[in-house]
């Protein structure tokens, strides 16, 4: 064992966990300007108490991957939810250069999923593992619900039909309405999220791993990216730690380079190896390792980058005025997500008829 030299880099968990944090309590002041801004129209007031937070859209994702797809057809973007084509837009670059990073790194739900995992390690002594033959389907869903989503945005509508789904005032109050669902929660969605937790408790990730179509396109795209977790052969002692630290159960001591749509780049694999330079984040193509704050910059620069660019162009905020959000919220506990496969039809139709007038 003499030959081996130990691992004393410094580990990045904790650097991790500050950037997931700050990105978290971002996500919440967006919330409570979101909760202001509702106020001043449930109480019809001339004037917001605060502007809309336009880093609301970032929880718009559907919505957001049709802006990406109008404007790749089209070259436009839609005007009504920017911020939200510039925040997907980050996450699918943050994707394709470090794969699936933004879950591990800024997604607040992954960051709860983290917080509940740890609970219940810590509840049950020992980290529970779904049996292959329960894993690997349940794994499937969120491939299922990504699928149906795809199906209906790139195969069942027009490219005439998303710009009108995109102007409906269904998409100009859909964060209105986000926010109500969590608001004025259902029983039956509050039962749905509760056993989520429970589920979450027990299995780690529950959410993320089996259920979430939006790290299911993210696990997809991250397959190309360069970037790879790498095993040195060579100096590996086949301790398992490895294994033991992978939130998301990859066997990485088995593997000499880690091709995995479960992959968040998290680095807990490479915190965990006592053997220096035998696991490491490497870019497949230049062959060079990437250290580990230069990871953390990395991702943070390229989110700020991308949505800079939004904000610097003028397509951050949008244009809607807030008498047009007034006018609209009167009737928005009424509106319908225009999606089903008949509406769906009549947005077509609709679409057909406009391009003959």
């Amino acid at each position: 064992m003499a030959k081996y030299i130990k691992n004393n880099l410094k580990k990045i968990q904790k650097t991790r966990f500050t950037v997931q944090l700050l990105f978290a309590l971002l996500c919440i002041w967006i919330g409570i300007e979101m909760y202001f801004f509702i106020g001043s129209l449930e109480s019809s007031a001339l004037e917001p108490a605060v502007n809309r937070p336009p880093g609301v859209e970032g929880f718009l994702p559907i919505s957001a991957l049709m802006s990406i797809y109008y404007f790749l057809t089209t070259g436009t973007i839609h005007s009504y939810h920017p911020a939200g084509f510039f925040i997907l837009s980050a996450i699918i670059l943050l994707s394709l250069v470090y794969a699936k990073s933004f879950c591990s790194w800024l997604c607040p739900v992954g960051l709860l999923s983290e917080l509940v995992g740890d609970f219940g390690q810590k509840l049950f002594k020992k980290k529970i593992n779904l049996p292959k033959w329960l894993d690997i389907p349940l794994r499937s869903l969120k491939y299922l619900l990504l699928a149906f989503f795809v199906y209906s945005i790139f195969f069942l509508m027009t490219v005439e039909a998303i710009g009108l789904f995109l102007d409906t005032p269904y998409n100009l109050m859909a964060d209105i309405k986000m926010y109500y669902f969590f608001a004025d929660i259902s029983r039956f969605s509050l039962i749905v999220i509760g056993s989520l937790f429970v589920l979450s408790v027990v299995v780690r990730n529950f959410w993320c791993r089996y259920l979430c179509p939006y790290g299911a396109l993210l696990g997809i795209i991250g397959l190309i990216s360069p970037n790879k977790i790498t095993r040195n052969e060579s100096s590996c002692i086949d301790c398992g730690l490895c294994n033991k630290a992978c939130p998301s159960n990859i066997k990485v001591d088995k593997l000499k380079v880690v091709y995995s749509d479960e992959c968040t780049s998290c680095l807990a694999c490479v915190d965990s190896c006592p053997v220096k330079d035998t696991l490491s984040l490497q870019n497949r193509i230049t062959k060079k390792d990437n250290k580990k704050p230069t990871l953390a910059f990395g991702i943070i620069l390229l989110f700020v980058a991308v949505t800079g660019i939004g904000m610097a162009s003028g397509n951050w905020d949008n244009s809607i005025k807030y008498e047009v959000y007034k006018e609209n919220f009167k009737n928005v506990k009424n509106l319908g997500h225009p999606t089903g496969t008949r509406e769906i039809k009549d947005l077509n139709k609709q679409a057909e008829q406009n391009s003959l007038k």
